[in-house]
C-alpha cells in the first residue's frame, strides 16, 4: 500500500510539474555597465608602500574598483593606519565610507571621519582627504581638534599625515581645559 501511494504521488508530481510554459528569469534592464564594478572584495586590506616601506594600511569592509572612472569606492567602516619612516604606527583615520582617485592616488574619507595620533590629538570632521603628492591630510569642512592642552574648532584644515603640524584656517572656537 505504501508503494502504491508513493507511485501515485510521483505520477502526480510528474504530470502537474511538466508544463509547456517556459519560466524566464527576471531581467532588470535599468542597470548600466558603469554601475557594476570591475572588481569587488569584502573585508579587504590594502598595503600602501613607498621604496619598500609600509606607509599606510587600509582596511575596508567593501571595496569596489571602477576602471572606467578610475576610482575605488570604499564602504563599511574604513580604517587607515599611517606609519612613519621607522615603521611605527603614528596615526589612525576612520570613517564610514570613502573613495580613492586612481589618477592621483588621493584618498577621500567621508561620513563620521575621526583621525587620532599617538600623541593624543583627535580630529573630527565630515570629510577629509589624504593628498598623495605631499602626504598631507586636508579638509575644507568644519573640524574639531582636541589635544591634551586645547580644543579648537573651525573651517578648513591641513596637516602632515602624522598630525604633528596642523593649521585650521578659519578658527571659530578655542578653549583651554582647566588643569587641576
Amino acid at each position: 500500500m505504501k508503494i502504491f501511494i508513493l507511485l501515485i504521488s510521483l505520477a502526480t508530481v510528474l504530470i502537474f510539474g511538466c508544463t509547456k510554459e517556459k519560466v524566464e528569469p527576471m531581467v532588470v534592464g535599468k542597470i548600466s555597465s558603469e554601475e557594476i564594478p570591475d572588481q569587488e572584495s569584502w573585508n579587504s586590506t590594502v598595503f600602501i608602500s613607498d621604496s619598500g616601506k609600509t606607509r599606510a594600511i587600509l582596511h575596508a569592509g567593501n571595496l569596489k574598483v571602477f576602471s572606467k572612472t578610475k576610482e575605488t569606492l570604499l564602504d563599511r567602516n574604513i580604517k587607515i593606519d599611517f606609519y612613519n619612516d621607522d615603521g611605527i604606527k603614528t596615526t589612525t583615520l576612520t570613517s564610514k565610507r570613502g573613495k580613492v582617485d586612481e589618477r592621483t592616488n588621493n584618498l577621500y574619507a567621508m561620513d563620521s571621519v575621526v583621525a587620532k595620533n599617538d600623541s593624543g590629538i583627535v580630529i573630527n570632521t565630515d570629510e577629509m582627504m589624504w593628498r598623495n603628492k605631499d602626504q598631507k591630510i586636508v579638509s575644507d569642512k568644519f573640524v574639531k581638534i582636541n589635544t591634551p592642552s586645547e580644543s579648537i574648532e573651525g573651517y578648513g584644515f591641513e596637516s602632515d599625515q602624522h598630525l604633528r603640524n596642523y593649521v585650521i584656517y578659519n578658527i571659530t572656537y578655542v578653549t583651554i581645559p582647566d588643569t587641576i
